[in-house]
């Protein structure tokens, strides 16, 4: 059975994770969930944010920290609380982020992302 409840304290015990090609100093996330096409993860990326495009729709609910946001060109401030949406192949990354800085990713729907009702207007 799935875990009924996850929490930072105990995601953020297991990074950085194993090293991998990609994360050769350790995976900077931790799988809390999966269910279906969901996935939650906490994010911790570290000194430095290497995210690359995504192949399915995310997103982010601040945990803690400060810092500057990213997408396709646009910045944006966050904060704690904070929620951020990328659309799956959207370059994005976290800038200018304090060290406290962490945050929940939650991976949903297909891959390519959902169609966007309003552009179908």
């Amino acid at each position: 059975m799935k875990p009924l409840k996850v929490t930072v304290d105990e995601l953020a015990a297991r990074i950085p994770g194993p090293a991998t090609a990609r994360w050769p100093q350790g995976e900077r996330f931790a799988v809390g969930f999966t269910h279906g096409s969901m996935l939650v993860e906490l994010y911790d990326p570290g000194p430095v944010d290497t995210q690359q495009p995504h192949t399915r729709d995310e997103l982010y609910v601040v945990v803690s920290g400060r810092g500057i946001f990213e997408r396709d060109g646009e910045r944006v401030a966050f904060g704690p609380h904070d929620v951020l949406f990328v659309p799956a192949g959207a370059a994005h990354r976290f800038v200018e982020y304090t060290p406290d800085f962490r945050t929940w990713v939650v991976f949903y729907g297909p891959e390519g992302g959902e169609p966007d009702p309003a552009s179908a207007r």
